[in-house]
């Protein structure tokens, strides 16, 4: 068993910030990641909307930005899976596959994770044509087919992105027009090579080795239509749910994310929640990096 001054699980914008933050003022700082840094904005073709990012940047050279600053300000990361953690008491205890760790202060900000389909055909043909990452998997569709699933902001990015490669992009949304800001819905509609699909969604994926055809349920009339495409990439991002079954018998959740207070406490002391696991209004780079600091800044006057 390891001990530390705080222990923050999640090595996302918000983990760092965390981090960054406690080690600036003298806490011993471990991260535990399960994957890498940079959590999911890791893997986004493009970062946009966040205060003095590089020009073209994108999720892997902001995510290795962030590793850089983390170790140079010291900070231990340990990539291991979180399996369970004991939050009350004066000491807390976070256990991995491989060993315990313990501290005073704990802060918890393990993101996220995609939402998926739930659809047949969706899980056989996971890693064949569906479940893709624009920024890793664009090239491979370039003169194809695509389909995003989503209309809101993270999905319209992706698919512009997208559009730079494939030869037609189709955004199926169950909204009847995108969810998406103002920008995006403005770039998307200059965008010759992007449809967009409305008030419908995917009812089933079809093909053996690769996508070959979708089923698309309109929401309006309740029809299916199969669309014939054989070959064809399908991009989900259809949000995402909050990583918190770890900690749901021991903190108090609403809706599956963490409330807390403006000092980014739990309702266990010693206990803080930071970005998108967080209950709140606005989920983005700027606000995980917010809510970290803000969590290490009032961890470290415990």
């Amino acid at each position: 068993m390891k001990e530390y001054d705080i222990v923050i699980v999640g090595a996302g914008p918000a983990g760092v910030s965390a981090g960054i933050y406690a080690a600036s003022r003298g806490l011993e700082t471990l991260i535990l990641e399960q994957k890498a840094v940079g959590g999911i904005i890791g893997g986004v073709s493009t970062v946009t909307h966040y205060a003095g990012i590089l020009d073209d940047e994108t999720g892997a050279t902001f995510a290795r930005r962030l590793e850089a600053q983390a170790l140079e300000a010291g900070i231990e990361i340990v990539y291991d899976q979180v399996e369970r953690a004991a939050l009350a008491g004066e000491t807390k205890t976070v256990f991995t596959d491989t060993e315990s760790y313990r501290a005073p202060r704990v802060v918890l900000a393990n993101g996220s994770t995609p939402r998926k389909l739930g659809v047949p055909g969706e899980a056989e043909l996971q890693g064949k044509g569906c479940g893709l990452n624009a920024a890793r998997d664009a090239t491979t569709y370039e003169g194809k087919s695509v389909y995003v699933i989503g209309g809101a902001d993270g999905a319209v990015k992706e698919a512009l992105y997208l559009a730079r490669f494939a030869r037609q992009v189709s955004i199926v949304c169950v909204e009847d027009e995108l969810a998406c800001i103002a920008e995006f819905r403005r770039k998307t509609a200059a965008t010759p090579n992007i449809q967009v699909v409305p008030a419908t969604r995917v009812g089933a994926l079809h093909g053996a080795d690769r996508v070959e055809a979708l089923d698309l349920v309109s929401l309006t009339d309740g029809r299916t239509r199969t669309v014939e495409d054989d070959g064809c990439g399908v991009f989900v991002y259809a949000g995402s749910e909050p990583n918190t079954a770890l900690y749901a018998g021991e903190l108090r959740l609403e809706n599956g994310f963490i409330p807390t207070n403006e000092r980014m406490e739990t309702s266990i002391s010693g206990v803080y929640a930071a970005g998108d696991i967080r209950a709140k209004q606005l989920r983005q780079v700027a606000t995980a990096v917010s809510d970290g600091a803000i969590a290490a800044v009032n961890a470290a006057t415990l």
